[in-house]
């Protein structure tokens, strides 16, 4: 899919009552905003309006068989959209609102625009914690699709900033409300055939162990993926997230390094400084709350290519290491 000419002024209005007003009379009328979320920013859609779900799509550049994330205010509204079982009840009791996304299967009569799940018998759903995005469902009274809001395959917003350099023209509001607190997207959990890990996050597979001993480990079975090729010979896409090369910045990324190549810009990790570093004292969850905001850094920076220091590969590291091999995988 092409992305579209800026063809709009993009206004940012700092989070609160005004600025959710504005945003919900914009999605009644089938526009589309961008609102943080407590993973990174969302560019939200009415998930029931077929064009407006298209217009995410056109905004982004993202291809049609990517499925998207469906935002919920409450376990009531994610019931009319998807299946629980009793094991998707009690990953929503456990860890709903919050950074978590269920791969369940749709609904008989699901009220969605079908272009949200890219053609598959799942759906992709999340009741999220933040402020702005409960406060957007509640006026709205809908059900929200909200990818990150950025072009299809670049690195993820978690600052207003981030929004603006990427989709400004192309959106016409985005609502500030700061930083985002867990700086990665969302875990992305699938349970056919036994709960599976389809996108590493902030929860964590410990955290899921520890709620089903003996589940969450390994590859998700096959039974699990058997959505649309992304393109001949690559694995299906089944839950948004998964695309190879994805969180990518412009610029070249070598990952493990343990010094600066010369024309390098390197981001640090716990001992090796760097010329940034995602945590001085080595803390994964500060890490992760500041790793797309150091590669936006990195790629706006005068040298041309970026490496980044080893992060240990356990509890959130698992994710980071995720994000950065996607980041760093050139097609």
């Amino acid at each position: 899919m092409t992305v579209p000419s800026p063809t709009m002024t993009t206004r940012v209005l700092h989070y609160g009552a005004d600025a959710i007003a504005e945003a919900s009379q914009l999605i009644a009328a089938g526009g589309i905003v961008a609102v943080p979320t407590e993973t990174v920013y969302g560019l939200a859609a009415d998930a029931t309006d077929a064009r407006a779900v298209a217009a995410i799509y056109a905004a982004k550049g993202r291809p049609s068989f990517n499925p998207l994330i469906v935002h919920v205010l409450d376990l009531a509204a994610a019931q009319q959209l998807a299946v629980f079982d009793d094991m998707a009840l009690r990953l929503a009791e456990a860890f709903w609102p919050g950074p978590l996304t269920l791969v369940l299967p749709l609904a008989r009569d699901a009220p969605v625009a079908s272009l949200v799940t890219a053609g598959l018998s799942t759906i992709a759903i999340r009741m999220p914690a933040h402020r702005a995005m409960r406060a957007l469902l509640a006026a709205t009274g809908k059900p929200l699709a909200a990818p990150s809001a950025n072009a299809s395959g670049g690195i993820s917003p978690t600052r207003a900033t981030h929004v603006v350099a990427s989709l400004g023209g192309r959106i016409p509001l985005v609502i500030d409300d700061g930083a985002t607190e867990a700086g990665l997207e969302s875990t992305i959990v699938g349970i056919a055939g036994g709960l599976r890990i389809l996108r590493p996050g902030p929860i964590t597979e410990d955290a899921l162990h520890d709620l089903f001993p003996g589940e969450g480990r390994g590859p998700a079975p096959p039974s699990a993926v058997t959505g649309p090729r992304s393109s001949p010979g690559k694995p299906p896409v089944t839950a948004p997230g998964q695309l190879e090369s994805h969180y990518a910045p412009s610029k070249p990324l070598r990952l493990n390094a343990t010094s600066a190549n010369q024309g390098e810009w390197l981001i640090g990790f716990g001992a090796i400084a760097g010329d940034e570093t995602l945590s001085e004292s080595g803390d994964l969850g500060e890490a992760a709350a500041r790793l797309f905001d150091l590669l936006h850094r990195a790629d706006a920076n005068d040298r041309p290519r970026i490496a980044v220091a080893p992060i240990p590969h356990d509890s959130l590291g698992i994710a980071i290491n995720d994000r950065l091999r996607r980041a760093a995988h050139r097609d």
